[in-house]
């Protein structure tokens, strides 16, 4: 009977979810893909047009994310976080101090918002959970997932964007008790908690999908994929996945009963193929090759276009897993997705406009971000035919369209 009402229950808070849709990290189905059309298919000699640029957001490696044509992102400023909101020409709305951010190695910020309507959610390196009001900044509500949820700082801090589904807010505090959790989003208070496989987290932001009319979650910990059912938390399959750092920040990716995942450290990618009722997963195949540490990768018609620690570029044909091409024309990084093209941004600063093509690695256009400092980790973002990068201190702004 309580499992009964707490189904319910859950089930009464995910409605929510039918009239405010998240804006999330890595498109609306995070997995790349940004709904954009009538972008260009080659952009002039010198790059596409920059129509503006900022440059003191502070130090941090979050993505911008763009919802409403308002701009958020994070950024430190000597130890403390700071939530900058932005007008779609770039002038700032408000920037709000929320705390202290991580300052041991690669500091700054790390997990980019989460925004539903009038709230904005976000998680700091520091596992500080916030939930903010979208139109003034205050601060509405607080969780620690350490002190509330007995969760545990990893090594490069807490580096997650929450995940949001109706009233449901999903985290992973990485805890013995409290692995994953969801939380109702309005106030903070605890639905359910699953003690998962009892590892630390890994850095990876849950995939929310459906399969066969049943919402799942797929995340990282530090050395397994699990998957749970979003309804209740119950882990219903784990594939062995370590590495030698538990380094896991990429999202898997789902389609029509495959789960995609990857990692860096030379342990690569593989396919896991799920039950019909999504209670068990088998191993298909696996590739050493896409071993992207945080690149994430898309898939394309078929194939999956990604890179990796290996510092190439490669396609793997989705069902099989085989290697259909590599290249190293451009250094390794992050890709996205949008307009029947791949936006590829590497770890030496290039930006590159790419073809799909699984015969081989074509490059259409190329420029270099000059802006900003430090790391080319954070992942661009498409929105209303603009590319925002996100460099350190800055975030750019180009029009591609």
């Amino acid at each position: 009977m309580k499992q009964l009402i707490a189904i319910i229950a859950i089930c009464t808070l995910l409605s929510d979810g039918f009239t405010q849709e998240p804006t999330i990290w890595r498109g609306p189905s995070r997995d790349g893909h940004y709904p954009e059309t009538g972008l260009l298919k080659q952009w002039p000699a010198g790059g596409p047009e920059i129509i503006w640029s900022l440059t003191d957001l502070g130090q941090g490696h979050s993505s911008a994310i763009v919802d409403q044509g308002f701009v958020y992102t994070t950024g430190m400023i000597s130890d403390m976080g700071y939530l900058f909101k932005l007008d779609q020409k770039g002038k700032l709305v408000y920037k709000i101090e929320y705390g202290p951010e991580f300052t041991e190695s690669f500091y700054g910020t790390r997990g980019t918002p989460t925004i539903v309507g009038d709230k904005i959610y976000l998680l700091s390196g520091l596992g500080k959970l916030y939930c903010f009001d979208n139109e003034t900044g205050d601060i509405l509500w607080t969780k620690d997932l350490f002190k509330d949820f007995d969760g545990s700082i990893i090594q490069w801090g807490m580096n997650e964007t929450p995940v949001v589904d109706g009233k449901v807010l999903y985290i992973t505090p990485g805890g013995k008790k409290n692995n994953l959790v969801a939380l109702n989003r309005h106030t903070g208070d605890l639905i359910w908690s699953s003690p998962g496989n009892g590892e630390l987290t890994a850095y990876c932001t849950p995939l929310l999908f459906e399969h066969n009319g049943r919402k799942l979650l797929a995340t990282h910990s530090e050395s397994h994929l699990m998957g749970f059912d979003a309804t209740t938390g119950k882990m219903l399959w784990k594939q062995h996945q370590p590495n030698e750092w538990s380094v896991h920040p990429n999202t898997p990716i789902y389609d029509e009963g495959g789960l995609f995942y990857l990692s860096g450290y030379g342990q690569g990618g593989g396919m896991l193929e799920l039950s019909p009722d999504g209670n068990s997963a088998k191993l298909k195949w696996k590739h050493k090759n896409m071993d992207s540490r945080m690149g994430a990768a898309v898939l394309v018609d078929g194939y999956i276009y990604g890179s990796g620690d290996s510092r190439v570029w490669s396609c793997l044909d989705w069902k099989t897993g085989e290697e259909k091409y590599t290249s190293q024309e451009i250094g390794h990084g992050v890709v996205i997705y949008a307009d029947g093209m791949l936006y590829c941004y590497s770890q030496r600063g290039e930006l590159a406009l790419v073809t799909p093509d699984p015969t081989g690695f074509k490059v259409v256009s190329k420029t270099k971000v000059a802006l900003g400092t430090e790391q080319h980790w954070a992942h661009p973002v498409i929105y209303d035919g603009i590319l925002y990068v996100r460099h350190g201190r800055a975030l750019i702004a180009y029009k591609v369209k």
